[in-house]
């Protein structure tokens, strides 16, 4: 593998979008940024260097309640119901160190080869949350203290996968998706766990190409790009369509999409490969028009970036029965149709259920999206639709 090359230099292209998109924020707008209300240390984590740089992180972000505890037990999350476990969970960060579990890598298709885990639990409030159900426990966010030893285990994966290694998406090496369980952008100012990742990826020699990946739904990108990342992180930003009933709505405190996609653009001038993942697709009255102007301004965003490296992920909107039942303990008063009846039952190989749009629904968005990003934004390669 050659040696990893340093970022592109910036060309003379402003990164401001203001005037490509009019709802764009104002240039020079503060990032959005999560502040927990309280962080919880266990011993361990509190030992290791990176969690001594977490806790003064978080403290010069101006949290008050920090507490080392005095072993590596979390204290009960648990509220006297639901809504007040979830409120609990949603303002707390814990540190901690990584399971086992978290350093046995494990596939995670149609996205990359391999998992790795830099934290688990995320501080957005989606009324939609894929995380729902699939978590053990009230949704604290836990950020991992041992960084290190996780990024050790992409060692041993390089060169192994069946998602992109040895498969037409060869091009993109080994892959790592970095945000299955965590937004690891929207805890970033908190953790710097990403940057620091960035920077192993894209200056380690490994035999075989490797690809870095995350998707996010903030727009806090200043401290990535300067970087050495080398072109092997691929930062993907979630975008939905705005409007009534469109799915941006249902996705509390992170940013605005407009100001995803001016930050989408900071990190491809400053040559990163950069993504869409337009998820959940949601195929409400008039959707056609809410996903075109979505389109629309996505080639505005993207205008006249040299060297672009543009893809897109395609996801309709799904639950299951256990993550239905946990989003409506979450978000009571929500208008997102999560109705089984409007559904087809969709069973994995082990006999898991999914509730998902019926199929002549589910062809009619396919086919949309085919067409409408070949014809509004060529640049970008459509990896899958599911």
């Amino acid at each position: 593998m050659p040696t990893a090359a340093p970022p592109a230099a910036t060309p003379d292209v402003s990164p401001d979008v203001s005037e490509a998109l009019p709802t764009a924020p104002t240039a020079g707008r503060a990032p959005r940024r999560w502040l927990p209300k309280r962080v919880l240390v266990t011993a361990s984590a509190a030992e290791t260097p990176h969690g001594r740089q977490i806790v003064e992180r978080v403290t010069a972000a101006g949290v008050e309640d920090v507490q080392l505890l005095r072993a590596d037990r979390l204290p009960s999350l648990r509220g006297d119901d639901e809504r007040a476990t979830y409120a609990l969970a949603k303002s707390t960060m814990a540190v901690v160190t990584s399971p086992p579990s978290a350093r046995k890598l494990v596939p995670i298709p149609p996205s990359a080869d391999w998992r790795l885990d830099l934290a688990v639990g995320c501080p957005a409030h989606c009324q939609y949350c894929y995380l729902a159900g699939s978590l053990a426990g009230p949704p604290v966010t836990r950020v991992y203290a041992d960084l290190p030893e996780v990024l050790s285990a992409i060692d041993a994966h390089v060169g192994r996968g069946g998602v992109t290694t040895g498969t037409e998406r060869h091009g993109e090496g080994t892959t790592f998706e970095a945000s299955c369980y965590t937004d690891p952008l929207g805890i970033e100012h908190l953790t710097g766990s990403l940057a620091a990742t960035i920077a192993h990826v894209g200056t380690t020699e490994w035999p075989s190409p490797v690809g870095l990946r995350f998707t996010t739904k903030f727009d806090d990108v200043e401290p990535l790009l300067a970087l050495p990342h080398g072109r092997r992180t691929r930062v993907r930003f979630s975008v939905n369509s705005a409007g009534p009933s469109g799915g941006e709505r249902f996705e509390g405190g992170t940013a605005r999409v407009r100001e995803r996609l001016g930050a989408l653009r900071r990190l491809a001038l400053a040559g990163y490969p950069v993504g869409l993942t337009i998820a959940p697709v949601i195929p409400a009255p008039g959707w056609q028009e809410a996903y075109g102007q979505l389109l629309d301004d996505v080639a505005a965003a993207v205008a006249g970036a040299p060297d672009l490296d543009l893809t897109a992920e395609v996801i309709t909107h799904r639950f299951t029965p256990k993550s239905r039942d946990v989003l409506l303990g979450w978000y009571p008063g929500t208008k997102l149709e999560m109705d089984p009846e409007q559904r087809t039952t969709k069973r994995g190989k082990y006999g898991s259920v999914k509730h998902v749009y019926p199929k002549d629904v589910m062809v009619d968005v396919r086919t949309w999206f085919q067409r409408e990003l070949a014809a509004r934004v060529p640049a970008a390669r459509l990896l899958y639709f599911t």
